[in-house]
């Protein structure tokens, strides 16, 4: 016999031996959801909030909880109350959330799945029988949710949708947005109670920050001509600060100062329109550094910076304190900080997860400027839902939207067209008549090279920067160079990219300091530089010379950045090329569409030339654009499969994988860690992990040198396959043929 239960218990603080009540947590979970979300979907997040926990009346669970050990599922409840109280869309949303808010948004199924059906689905678990948990009808008073209220609900979801599948995508991140709500509220509430959670955040003064970001453009020479047009540039987006649009577009060239331009923007838009936070998405992890360093040499103590990128970790952050490392990682947890540097992996697979831990921040974006740096890098195979999150988040979440790049898509035509039909767009650069003054180089297509040849062209300019497609090429490509040379690709790690990079900048800084602008510059005194792409964005280089091998025109341009970065050099060239041996020369779609624009414009670098470029890359292939939207995996809003389609919203490519080097005591003491716990910090791991093809790990792991220890992180094991130059090889330094 079941002994009578007094108090029901939903946690207890293991500090302090308090205990917090069922309807204690629900009811704090339900008022904090309800203050998270906007108006319209204040009630059922309340409800949600309210009804979550309802599985913890199970006598099973309060044993459970008093330390027996036995297995109660308490989330499911939760749901079942909502089908049988509340009216659609209300039930189907909290549904939804409440079977997830632990294990994450589940796959829905069909209503009449089998309890047994593996794997589960939300209705198969919600046709599994459970304890009696009618003891909640004692203590909690439900929320109510009218025939009024399920109107509007209804017509709010399907507001700005002219077909079922714009209701199913649409539908998907409401859901995703409620869930958010509720699972940072559960797990503030619980933290707080527990003794887990602090309660300080990190904070910024956006008036002080405008102030020095004032103070810092007006710094700024403005003598030359160039000078003159890039301030008058940055002028046409400042007078347009008081103007309202859901995305705005800011296109300026490369070297105008899009990156303080679009930051004083956000902070003019910041405080006027009282928004809580600005969120800068860059879409490499390898420009961070550079950015951060930029924002907070800027701000000098005004706004302290979130980061949230995999390779950051703020344990590492030697120059912190502990407080301040406690409360930068609390707040990286639900993105609660006013000033946010992320990447766009980040960004958009957190917003389309199904997981509790990256969707907890997602009600975070809303009453937000985001700006999108080098926006054109938004990954085509997943256009549509990118352009859907942020199309949704502008128009229902009172956030605005900033899309920085020199080489602009028609992004007013995309979004109309795959995201929301009447989003407001507006253009912040509307004179571009002056842009040509910012081109410091000729783009020049030369054709087939050997390996030989272009080595030799290279080798006559005094800093030759080399950009190719492959890893492979690019390191042979460096054993063939003499003479001052420097390697870079993700074949070596971060903390070895950098150095390198240090040190390119170094003789570069020592040839301007000994020559000028000179290119009379003796034969061993130049440099040669072999890279792939990771160079062509956010790395402040500026050499004589860029050779670049044939590929998309956008990356071509980022190339030319590059090239006479400082517009000393009169005559500087961008040559791009293809390699003669046919068998490398790759089929890219890409690169095949540059190659008719070379042939057909004299200046690729044209706003004629990139519209003409991205509308042939991203109208004709419209099934290809369209081809993860949510409606795509499904037909119906009850039969969502949330955890099907985050499985498969992978930006990067899955082919790589990640190999752990260690090369100096602090990454030995991580490796030794690793071997003897199988446990490690994987954001501390990420400056020291190199990237190789999963055929590349194969052939490692065949010569035994590499392994994971049962921890599932690949270490190489064997330090004659890491060259600190080359990065990781596929056979010993020492060997010999």
């Amino acid at each position: 016999m079941k002994k009578e239960i007094s108090v029901y218990k939903a946690h207890i603080n293991e500090f302090t031996g308090a205990v917090q009540t069922v309807k204690e947590h629900c009811e704090a979970t339900a008022a904090l959801s309800e203050s998270f979300a906007i108006e319209p979907l204040k009630k059922v997040v309340r409800a949600s909030g309210c009804i979550h926990d309802l599985g913890k009346y199970q006598c099973d669970f309060q044993r459970r909880i008093d330390g027996e050990n036995v297995r109660v599922e308490h989330s499911t409840c939760g749901a079942i109350v909502a089908s049988e109280y509340y009216g659609n869309p209300a039930s189907l949303i909290m549904e939804y959330c409440v079977t997830g808010h632990h294990s994450g948004l589940p796959d829905a199924g069909y209503r009449n799945d089998a309890p047994e059906r593996e794997p589960s689905t939300m209705f198969s678990r919600m046709n599994r029988r459970f304890e009696s948990f009618e003891a909640y009808k004692n203590e909690i008073s439900l929320p109510e949710i009218s025939e009024a209220d399920l109107r509007k609900l209804a017509e709010f979801i399907g507001r700005d949708c002219s077909d079922k599948d714009q209701v199913i995508d649409k539908f998907a991140f409401i859901t995703r947005y409620c869930f958010s709500c509720l699972v940072d509220a559960d797990s503030i509430d619980t933290g707080m109670f527990c003794g887990t959670m602090i309660e300080e955040r990190p904070q910024a003064d956006f008036a002080e920050c405008l102030k020095r970001v004032n103070e810092r453009l007006s710094s700024f020479k403005s003598i030359t001509e160039l000078q003159k047009t890039r301030k008058k540039l940055q002028q046409q987006v400042f007078d347009k600060v008081d103007e309202t649009a859901d995305i705005f577009l800011m296109n300026m060239p490369t070297g105008s100062g899009k990156t303080l331009c679009s930051v004083k923007f956000a902070l003019e838009k910041a405080i006027r329109e009282n928004k809580k936070r600005i969120i800068y998405v860059i879409p490499y992890n390898s420009i961070i550094d550079q950015t951060a360093a930029e924002f907070e040499a800027t701000f000098r103590g005004c706004a302290q910076i979130l980061r949230h990128q995999s390779s950051f970790s703020y344990e590492d952050a030697e120059d912190k304190d502990e407080d301040y490392k406690t409360v930068m990682k609390t707040a990286a947890e639900n993105w609660d900080a006013p000033f946010i540097i992320t990447t766009a992996v980040q960004f958009f697979e957190s917003l389309h997860s199904n997981k509790r831990g990256k969707l907890r921040k997602m009600h975070n974006i809303a009453d937000s400027i985001l700006i999108f740096d080098e926006a054109h890098m938004m990954p085509q195979k997943f256009l549509q839902p990118c352009l859907q999150a942020i199309a949704y988040t502008t128009r229902y979440l009172n956030s605005e939207a900033v899309f920085l790049t020199a080489t602009m898509p028609d992004f007013g035509r995309l979004i109309r067209q795959y995201a929301l039909p009447d989003s407001d767009i507006k253009e912040l650069v509307t004179d571009k008549t002056v842009f040509g003054k910012f081109d410091k180089c000729k783009f020049r297509f030369i054709g087939e090279l050997p390996d030989e040849e272009l080595i030799s062209r290279a080798g006559k300019s005094p800093a030759s920067l080399i950009i190719v497609n492959r890893k492979k090429r690019a390191k042979e490509l460096f054993h063939k160079c003499s003479g001052k040379k420097y390697h870079l690709s993700t074949y070596m790690t971060p903390v070895d990219r950098n150095r390198i990079i240090a040190g390119i900048k170094k003789e570069l800084k020592n040839l301007e300091d000994e020559y000028g602008d000179s290119a009379d510059i003796p034969e061993d005194e130049r440099i040669i530089v072999i890279s792939t792409s990771l160079i062509e964005a956010g790395v402040d280089l500026d050499f004589f010379t860029v050779f670049r091998e044939l590929t998309g025109l956008d990356s071509i341009l980022q190339s030319g950045g590059r090239c006479n970065r400082e517009g000393k050099r009169e005559n500087a060239v961008t040559y791009i090329f293809n390699f003669s041996d046919a068998k490398r020369i790759s089929d890219d779609e890409r690169g095949n569409l540059t190659r008719g624009l070379l042939e057909k414009y004299v200046n690729v670098n044209s706003p004629e030339c990139i519209r003409e470029y991205y509308d042939r890359l991203f109208f004709l292939k419209q099934e290809d654009i369209k081809r993860y939207a949510m409606s795509n995996f499904c037909t119906r809003i009850d039969g969502i499969p949330f955890k099907e389609y985050a499985e498969n919203f992978k930006i990067i490519d899955d082919n790589s994988c990640s190999i752990f080097v260690a090369s100096d005591d602090n990454s030995r003491k991580l490796l030794e860690q690793l071997k003897s716990t199988g446990m490690v910090n994987g954001r501390k791991l990420q400056k020291y992990t190199c990237s190789v093809s999963q055929s590349e790990l194969s052939t490692l792991r065949e010569q035994g040198v590499v392994d994971d220890y049962g921890s599932g992180i690949w270490c190489l094991t064997n330090d004659d396959y890491y060259d600190n130059s080359e990065g990781i090889g596929f056979e010993p330094k020492d060997y010999i043929l």
